[in-house]
């Protein structure tokens, strides 16, 4: 009679498998010249109690990602009795001895990394044998950290108030896919940054509504899963703004009234902060005579709270909220008073928890 080969059991994130027995292993060992006939078999190995099985926590049925310098300790649970013996693979293969180590119990299994690099990503297998059945996760670890920079960018086009910009992808994406691109812009005159748009796809982008006069660079960070790259190319060459050609007229001269009513011309942007990272809001006003500027948050008053520092210069509006915490989202509002009338522009702040 054949003897029966037992189907895998999946069950709990593992698999149980029972190796296929010939008819030489069922009769058993063979009697000792000295034993005499009748006597019972010595019993060489314990019964198996309990199947083994190994219960896989739910978190780490998908891939599980943690950064560059990050610890990794995963406990995973198992059953058999008697103690069953658990092994580790990483891709098929051994574990270093070196980096990664393993402490089994009785009811468990735990796998410690006490600083993961990106060579640690891959699939680890936990295998629990007993005797001739043996049980097997598989757990996909993924380590990941910031992207390198964009390779290069370059100033394509000047027109008008508008600026064209092209850039090549990083080499390193940091070991996951790129969420985007920062596109910021400053100008000359003032050298502070600001961002244009965040979390683009594209590698070419047309900034617009830059102001007459001044003159801008242009730099684009690539962002991943654990934020922004460390470094960001600038444009080589300027855009200069220049202003429109006036024909000269011959004749009385006309005095011109510059006056004019506040307006904006660069609108403040949604943004998202993480608690704790003081945070800047940016934009551009044009008026004359010059206007008085008035922060709002959530259509109160914050002039003079020591949470906020405002600042405004050459018609560049900024304000820094030092610290926040998750009080401090809301609906923020810049506005630009003069003697002839007023200008208002407003974004939302929404402030979440570190990871």
């Amino acid at each position: 009679m054949e003897a029966a080969t037992a189907p895998e059991v999946a069950s709990s994130g593992s698999t149980l498998k029972v190796k296929e027995t010939s008819p030489a292993d069922a009769e058993g060992p063979p009697a000792s010249p000295r034993q005499e006939a009748g006597s019972p078999i010595p019993q060489l190995l314990s019964p198996i109690e309990e199947h083994p099985k190994i219960w896989l926590p739910r978190a780490l049925r998908q891939t599980y990602i943690r950064k560059v310098g990050d610890t990794v300790n995963l406990l995973i649970p198992f059953q058999g009795k008697p103690k069953p013996q658990a092994t580790w693979t990483h891709d098929g293969c051994a574990l270093d001895a070196s980096r990664v180590s393993v402490r089994n119990g009785e009811r468990d299994s735990i796998l410690f990394i006490r600083e993961a690099q990106r060579a640690d990503s891959g699939r680890y297998q936990l295998s629990v044998r007993l005797g001739e059945l043996e049980a097997t996760a598989t757990i996909d670890i993924l380590v990941i950290e910031r992207p390198g920079p964009p390779q290069s960018i370059k100033l394509v086009d000047v027109w008008g108030s508008n600026a064209t910009l092209e850039w090549t992808p990083p080499q390193d994406t940091g070991n996951t896919a790129l969420l985007g691109y920062t596109v910021q812009k400053a100008d000359t005159k003032s050298g502070l940054w600001f961002t244009v748009l965040e979390r683009y796809h594209r590698t070419s982008f047309t900034v617009s509504n830059l102001i007459v006069g001044n003159s801008y660079a242009f730099r684009v960070f690539a962002e991943n899963q654990c934020g922004l790259s460390e470094t960001a190319p600038i444009t080589a060459d300027l855009a200069h703004i220049q202003k429109a050609a006036t024909l000269r007229k011959t004749g009385g001269f006309a005095q011109r009234d510059f006056s004019e009513a506040p307006k904006f011309t660069q609108p403040l942007a949604d943004c998202t902060t993480v608690m704790g990272y003081d945070t800047q809001l940016f934009c551009c006003v044009r008026a004359s005579p010059k206007p008085k500027i008035i922060w709002l948050k959530n259509k109160m008053d914050i002039q003079g709270n020591p949470k906020y520092r405002a600042l405004t210069h050459l018609g560049i509006c900024s304000l820094e909220i030092r610290k926040p915490g998750p009080f401090d989202g809301g609906i923020y509002t810049c506005k630009a008073v003069n003697p002839l009338g007023e200008a208002s522009v407003d974004c939302r702040v929404d402030v979440r928890a570190p990871h």
